[in-house]
């Protein structure tokens, strides 16, 4: 995501979203995002700019990601261009009996003999990951997410951002997990696509922490503390150079700060846009209220443990919205200790909504839905009713290539 120029807190924001391509009759993947590009770009590349919308390549051929060009304000439009674009590459990839299905993992591909990597321009970074990780597993190779960008103008603006965000991270699952199936079996995690996203850099733990981000709050202590670090362990393992510490970076979330912008990486695909959008939307108040003090004050957001925050993401990996809260997390944003974290973001959403928020208006059905009836992979689970028989998963599949062809939320 290009930042035009440098934007100040809250001004704009990228989203970024990645959709499987799968076989209509099957649901089985199909490697061929690379001839999905070539379809509008008449030869082989890696982005197609479609107003608004531009369609990029990742690390595997069966992933294609839809982005917002540029930053954009505006997240009921963007949603309707989002669908729009949808609509387009079914059709397109019609062509091959395929479409795009929804979901943050393939609930039956095999990595092992499945993969394949992107084989076309900078696929020597692709080759690099590949050589040191194995990009042929869960978590590399299956794996679909969204992506939030927020801006900053400088190191006050990032230091109020970064607080904020680290506070956020540990709910994310509890509204955003949707991969609770892999190998054709339930994995007993909500959000199995953050479980391998927390190991499977294992080789080289600076590369990703503890996933939540340290307490760091200026450009300065970041490249001193995280990206020499980085740079020192990744060295070894990379002797031609090829991977930068910056983009190598894996926490959940990552600051760009030549383009002033933190990237927020753990939030699992929905089913549709406008479901994609509402989160981002809820997501985006909550940390504007934090920046601006409305829960607890700057000095007290910087000085929560990286150790108590992660712990409390473990538990919403597993159990989502049923995760329980600890009073330390709780006393953040409310004096009353809620059971869990749902409880925990309806109280949140409800104090968000009677200070007056107009953002929060139009996405109110979507955020009520999450709310009441929990994320994706809660109702995903639900409408499974304990059969995860392939026949019954791919009926359960099917269902949800409709909901992102159709822009609309899976219901209990």
């Amino acid at each position: 995501m290009t930042m035009p120029s440098r934007l100040h807190l809250f001004q704009a924001f990228g989203v970024e979203l990645e959709y499987m391509i799968v076989d209509r009759d099957t649901l089985d993947i199909r490697p061929i995002a690379d001839e999905l590009l070539k379809a509008e770009l008449g030869e082989y590349g890696g982005d197609f700019e479609n107003g608004m919308v531009t369609w990029s390549n990742e690390l595997v051929t069966h992933v294609i990601e839809l982005k917002s060009t540029q930053p954009e304000s505006n997240f009921k439009e963007l949603a309707r261009e989002f669908e729009v674009n949808i609509v387009r590459a079914n059709r397109l990839l019609a062509q091959w009996n395929a479409m795009l299905l929804p979901t943050a993992a393939h609930p039956w591909m095999n990595p092992q003999t499945e993969t394949r990597l992107w084989p076309h321009d900078s696929n020597e970074v692709y080759e690099a990951y590949n050589k040191i990780f194995n990009c042929r597993g869960h978590g590399w190779s299956n794996l679909q997410s969204t992506h939030l960008n927020l801006p900053f103008y400088d190191d006050e603006e990032f230091a109020k951002l970064h607080a904020a965000i680290r506070l956020v991270l540990p709910l994310l699952p509890a509204l955003c997990a949707s991969s609770p199936i892999l190998d054709g079996v339930p994995t007993g995690f909500l959000d199995t696509r953050l479980t391998f996203y927390k190991t499977n850099q294992q080789a080289i733990p600076s590369i990703t922490g503890k996933v939540i981000p340290e307490a760091v709050f200026s450009k300065r202590q970041y490249f001193n503390t995280i990206y020499e670090r980085i740079k020192a362990d990744v060295a070894p393992y990379d002797p031609a150079a090829i991977l930068d510490p910056i983009w190598v970076n894996s926490r959940g979330a990552i600051p760009r700060f030549d383009r002033g912008s933190v990237e927020i990486r753990i939030m699992d695909i929905q089913e549709c846009p406008s479901a994609d959008l509402a989160i981002q939307t809820l997501v985006v108040e909550t940390i504007r209220a934090l920046t601006n003090e409305k829960f607890i004050s700057l000095d007290e957001q910087m000085h929560r443990k990286t150790e108590m925050l992660a712990h409390m993401l473990d538990h919403t990996v597993q159990l989502g919205p049923e995760a329980p809260v600890s009073a330390d997390f709780s006393s953040i944003y409310t004096t009353f200790v809620p059971r869990t974290v749902g409880e925990l973001w309806q109280q949140i959403y409800t104090r968000l909504k009677n200070g007056g928020n107009p953002e929060l208006d139009h996405w109110e059905n979507e955020i009520n839905m999450l709310l009441q009836e929990g994320p994706l992979a809660l109702r995903m689970t639900r409408a499974l009713a304990g059969d995860y028989s392939k026949d019954n998963m791919t009926r359960l599949y099917r269902q949800l290539a409709n909901c992102l062809a159709s822009n609309t939320m899976l219901k209990s």
